[in-house]
């Protein structure tokens, strides 16, 4: 567990967390914080984010750049054992803390660190060989199997790893053995010595907290839109022609840079207005939302000025958007997703 110093207090004291919606670490966050009875949009800001592109108040928060991060008043969490101890020392209706010996949550501490350690390095291994080449995905896989098999063996008459109702142990190892399986669905449900632990995790699947931890609001489907970053809707077709030719010169719908002298873009604030003004008649998929480092911007030389676009309608009058003034550069673009109202 790791917290570093978070800077200035939050204005309104209202923890932010950064997540990701399939990553096992921030599932298991999410489970403790919404156990403990937080909700987002409601006493949680959730900035659900890319990991192709970290927005940088995420890499101010924290250096590591990896999620979750739970940034607090006066500290941020960025582990994911802290935020779960955090949230249920505030909360813990079902005792997934509360209530054990010394010796099981000495042995909650054990099957944890054998999770997050040998158990997640096999498994990392297991699902992506061609990251470790020189280590077969089979020799891992049974390496993981073997640990699996021990966790089998202590579940028990009663079902959960310490006894007969769940604990931190069992919520906190659960993301990742559903990992494991979703790897090789029917070989790891053909495995003949993993009953208990197929029971297990079934149990989990089939849990309305997982179901939970993985729909909204806990688990947003677009990335959070940084204020530190620019962006740019652009037609489908028209973005995979800049790919082809290694430059985006398309100013908005129907009109290229060379007719408009720049290329629109907008703030984050201002994206669901434009895209509901220009691009709303279209269908899903047809238009990308492109997430632009104006960093990358200013070391290519690119002038983005910020004008009043008071030709068009729908826009408050006075109001500013930024004008990139010059082809968009493909390195530029952190991201292109499509675009979600």
């Amino acid at each position: 567990m790791s917290a570093t110093s978070a800077g200035a207090p939050l204005a309104n004291h209202q923890p932010i967390l950064y997540s990701f919606r399939r990553c096992p670490y921030a599932i298991r966050a999410r489970l403790a914080l919404a156990v403990a009875g937080l909700q987002p949009g409601q006493n949680l800001e959730l900035r659900e984010v890319s990991l192709k592109a970290k927005p940088p108040e995420l890499l101010e928060a924290s250096a590591k750049g990896t999620v979750p991060v739970l940034v607090l008043a006066n500290e941020v969490l960025d582990e994911s054992l802290a935020i779960m101890r955090w949230a249920l020392e505030s909360r813990d209706p079902h005792g997934w803390l509360a209530g054990w010996s010394p010796a099981q949550l000495a042995d909650m501490d054990s099957l944890i660190a054998a999770n997050d350690g040998p158990f997640k390095q096999h498994l990392d291994r297991f699902k992506y060989p061609d990251r470790y080449p020189g280590e077969p995905a089979s020799t891992n896989r049974f390496a993981g199997l073997r640990i699996l098999r021990r966790w089998n063996e202590q579940l028990g008459a009663g079902g959960w790893l310490l006894g007969d109702r769940p604990s931190l142990a069992d919520w906190a190892l659960l993301p990742f053995v559903r990992q494991f399986r979703l790897v090789d669905p029917a070989g790891f449900d053909a495995e003949p010595l993993l009953a208990a632990l197929q029971g297990w995790l079934g149990r989990f699947l089939a849990s309305p907290e997982l179901a939970d931890a993985l729909e909204e609001p806990w688990a947003e489907r677009t990335s959070w839109r940084s204020p530190g970053w620019l962006y740019h809707l652009a037609l489908r077709p028209e973005w995979q022609a800049a790919r082809a030719d290694g430059v985006y010169r398309r100013s908005t719908r129907g009109r290229s840079l060379e007719e408009v002298g720049f290329i629109h873009l907008s703030n984050a604030h201002q994206v669901e207005a434009t895209a509901a003004h220009f691009y709303g008649d279209l269908p899903a998929g047809a238009v990308l939302l492109l997430t632009i480092d104006p960093q990358r911007l200013a070391a290519a030389s690119l002038e983005v000025r910020f004008e009043p676009a008071a030709s068009n309608a729908g826009t408050t009058g006075g109001e500013l958007f930024p004008h990139l003034y010059g082809s968009l550069p493909l390195e530029a673009v952190r991201l292109a997703e499509p675009w979600r109202p």
